[in-house]
Parts: structure tokens; sequence; C-alpha cells
């Protein structure tokens, strides 16, 4: 197996491991190089990084990737506009999936019970808010756009921000680039049970493209142990992950893991003493969720056959939009 640097402290020459269990079982997020894959010479040094990305979409579902090449970008001037511009510009239908969603109105959820998904915004909401972005040439369903003038640039540099991934292979664009800012709130509250600023979760389409900035709370599911161990962001790189259709189109080959997004650690929370007295400073983020055509029919590919039953074949577009509409 190629060998690649793991989640550790930036600047450190060694691996350091996540988490180390008495049952020894280790759970590693790779840090992988993209820029010795866009500066290859031949087909067998691309081939490495590759299987370095495979490897840890089979092992983990998550990697780091760093040398990307891709420039930052902010969403900080949108979140800082009033209630009542942002309320304007509301999300409505899970089949447009475009819009402002306010804080406390999404609950994303593993359930399939209809009366569990309806409780759950008024139990515990995701303590966040965000603003959905899709193909903007679409012309049944259309991007909710603030005013020139209330932000200035913002359209443009969210558009260069969502073509920039654009894949002549899923020529739909069925993407969707979502904006989110969870506020700075009471730490205790993120200590409820249930509560979290985004709960456990795995992410719908083929991949998920996660820009976070330095305050921490992403925290994945150690595929083995079940634990949550937190995903610390690392400066200038892109947390990668698989989603459900990628799982189902590698008959689970390839994981869709659990996610969520919690209270940082204690020591990197302002005015926190560590029992949930003071506030969990402001997080904002930027993901690229990637998905294939609508119609696409997503099953077993022939190369991933196994003794084990696939799952069930199913379109992009019935998939995702059942997703959505059991979370808003």
């Amino acid at each position: 197996m190629p060998r690649s640097r793991e989640y550790g402290i930036p600047g450190r020459d060694e691996p350091i491991l996540l988490d180390v269990h008495s049952d020894h079982q280790t759970f590693r997020i790779p840090l992988i190089d993209l820029s010795k894959y866009r500066h290859a010479d031949s087909l067998s040094e691309k081939r490495k990084t590759a299987d370095e990305i495979v490897n840890g979409f089979k092992e983990v579902g998550f990697i780091y990737l760093e040398g990307h090449g891709i420039p930052s970008t902010t969403s900080a001037a949108f979140f800082s506009l009033s209630s009542s511009i942002k309320d304007k510009l509301a999300w409505e239908d899970p089949r447009a999936n475009r819009g402002y969603v306010k804080i406390g109105r999404e609950r994303v959820t593993q359930s399939e019970d209809a009366a569990e998904i309806a409780e759950l915004p008024n139990q515990a909401p995701d303590m966040k808010e965000t603003m959905e972005i899709g193909r903007d040439w679409d012309k049944t369903w259309r991007n909710h756009w603030p005013r020139e003038s209330d932000v200035l640039g913002f359209k443009q540099t969210m558009l260069d921000f969502y073509q920039m991934f654009f894949e002549d292979k899923i020529n739909e664009q069925r993407h969707n680039l979502r904006l989110v800012s969870y506020p700075s709130i009471k730490t205790s509250l993120l200590m409820k049970e249930g509560q979290a600023r985004a709960g456990a979760h795995s992410d719908y389409g083929t991949l998920a493209l996660l820009f976070q900035d330095n305050v921490g709370g992403l925290e994945v599911e150690n595929p083995r142990t079940k634990r949550f161990q937190p995903a610390t962001p690392m400066p200038g790189t892109i947390v990668v992950n698989t989603g459900d259709l990628l799982a189902r189109w590698s008959n689970d080959i390839l994981r869709s893991t659990l996610h969520r997004v919690v209270a940082p650690p204690a020591e990197s929370a302002a005015n926190t003493d560590g029992n949930g007295s003071g506030m969990t400073p402001l997080r904002q983020s930027i993901v690229f969720f990637c998905s294939p055509n609508g119609d696409a029919r997503i099953s077993c590919l022939p190369n991933c056959e196994r003794p084990t039953k696939p799952p069930s074949a199913i379109t992009t577009e019935e998939y995702i939009v059942g997703r959505l509409a059991s979370t808003i």
C-alpha cells in the first residue's frame, strides 16, 4: 500500500494516530498530497496517488487533501446579513435544494421513522444556518441570490467556486454548494442529549469536499469501534469523504462514514472552562457535494460484485430528494 501521511500535528514528519484503543484498532485519516498527481510525469505516478485516495475511502471513508491548488474563499459576508434579508431567500423545495435555511430548521438524521423525523427539529435541531446553491442555468429550479448591493460580488464568487469542480462526465452538474455558519452559542446547550451543531449523518451523493475554518468540531465515526473522534482542522487542506451513492455504486467497498459537528475541544473554545460554561465560538465552512446526473441509476458496478447482497438500485434524484425531504 502506498505510504501517505496520516492525521497529526501540522509540520510533524512522522504520522500521529488519531486514536489507539485497548483492542489495538487504530483509526487513521490519511493526508494525501494531490500535487504529486497534478504534476506527475507518468500514468504510474498518478496511479500511486489515486491508490492512496481509494485506500483511504476503503478504510475510513475520509481523507485530508493538500496540494489541491484551489484558492480559499469565504461565506462570512453572506451570513452577516440581517435575518430580514436572508429570510427572503428561504429554502422551499427538496427537489430544488436551493436557498437559505435558518438556524433550527434542519435536523440531519439517519432515521427512517416518520414520527421520529418530525419530532427531531423540536427536540434537538441542528445549531447552524446554511445557504444552498445549485447549477445557475437550471430553468426549473432557480438559485436564491441576495441583491448585489447587499453583498458585493457574492453571486459571481460562488458561481466561480461551484464551476471549479465541474467534471465532463457528470454533465448535468447536479452538484450542491453549501455555505454553513454555526453561531456562537452557550457550550452547555451542545452538551444536551442528542444536541449537536449537525447531528450524526452520512452524505448523500458521491463525494463531499469540506473547506473548514480552524475552530474544529467535526467528528468522524471510527468504522471499527463506532466511536466518534475529532477530524482536527489542518490549514490548507480539504476534507474529502465518500457519500452514500458512491458507496452504493461500489457495493459498500468504499465507505460512506457517519460524521457530525459538535462543540470543539474545550482548549480551542473561547471562554470555556471545560465543564460546558462559556461560549462555543462561531464556526464557518463551505461544502461542495458532488452528485451524478439526476436520472442516473445507481446500482452495484460489475467490478464491485462480492458475496454480500448489494444495496437495491435507485436513481440519484429518488435517493437525494428522499433524504432531503426528511431533514428540513
